[in-house]
């Protein structure tokens, strides 16, 4: 398959970021897009509301459907699910990229962020994919599709921040074991992960501010390389842990420059490669 045209994806944490970026790809195409994610209203530091994602989502040549949804609440998960479905006919692709970030380390992690962080990254990739799974037995090409890295077992990887690698590596462990659950459904799951830090309102405002940002790559590298995976054969292409540049290379990209944030800059490395 080379187009998403028609496609019905519902993304989580779509109102901005890497999220939005795969939405405006998708859309390109004419797809159908659910913006599943919290931003009603302008918040002071991050960019975007579900509102606004919409409108750009529209603009591109899509069709979008705005869901109020905390990934946390499962109630509110099976309502966006449902109403997506409704929408637009059917679900054929799950984008599990809602994510919360805290590099801490054990006594500086209050139990509150450790909830928070395992309540968005594993258990609403969880439901969130449990919520879909129905609809996307139905599909004819149906793929999840998680934002979440390599199951990298390295010690460095998680002393610095055990309780961020745990949630996230959660999100990859549903990865490894849904691929195989899956797969006499014809259902793939993947998860992407980029190679570099990329520029996002968490980079901004929470991972080191313009220093970190000039050594990023923008959101549109994560969002054609997830692409290029949700338009390959889901039951060919499945229980892959892909890197950005990795999966674009592999389809005879050679220039990545255009998707660095300060043209020039060197590259900053992200967590987990």
């Amino acid at each position: 398959m080379s187009s998403l045209k028609g496609k019905t994806l519902f993304i989580t944490g779509a109102s901005r970021g890497i999220g939005l970026a795969i939405a405006l790809r998708a859309a390109r195409d004419g797809a159908n897009i659910a913006i599943a994610a919290k931003t009603t209203e302008p918040h002071p530091k991050l960019p975007g509301t579900i509102y606004t994602a919409a409108e750009e989502i529209e603009n591109a040549g899509g069709k979008a459907l705005a869901c109020v949804c905390d990934i946390r609440d499962e109630a509110q998960i099976q309502a966006a699910v449902q109403k997506t479905a409704e929408t637009f006919g059917g679900i054929d692709i799950l984008v599990n990229n809602a994510s919360a970030i805290s590099l801490t380390g054990t006594v500086d992690t209050p139990m509150k962020r450790f909830d928070l962080m395992h309540g968005v990254n594993v258990r609403g990739t969880f439901a969130c994919s449990r919520a879909c799974i129905p609809f996307l037995e139905k599909s004819s090409n149906p793929h999840i599709l998680n934002n979440s890295p390599p199951l990298n077992m390295e010690t460095r990887w998680f002393a610095p921040h055990v309780a961020y690698t745990m949630a996230k590596f959660g999100m990859s462990m549903c990865v490894l074991g849904m691929a195989e659950e899956l797969k006499d459904q014809g259902i793939a799951v993947n998860a992407i992960w980029p190679r570099t830090v990329i520029a996002t309102s968490a980079v901004q405002n929470l991972l080191g501010g313009d220093d970190v940002m000039r050594g990023s790559r923008k959101p549109e590298i994560m969002a054609d390389a997830a692409y290029a995976i949700l338009t390959k054969p889901s039951r060919s292409f499945t229980g892959n842990f892909c890197i950005d540049e990795d999966v674009l290379r592999a389809d005879g990209v050679t220039d990545l420059s255009k998707y660095q944030f300060v043209p020039g800059a060197e590259l900053l490395p992200d967590f987990f490669v």
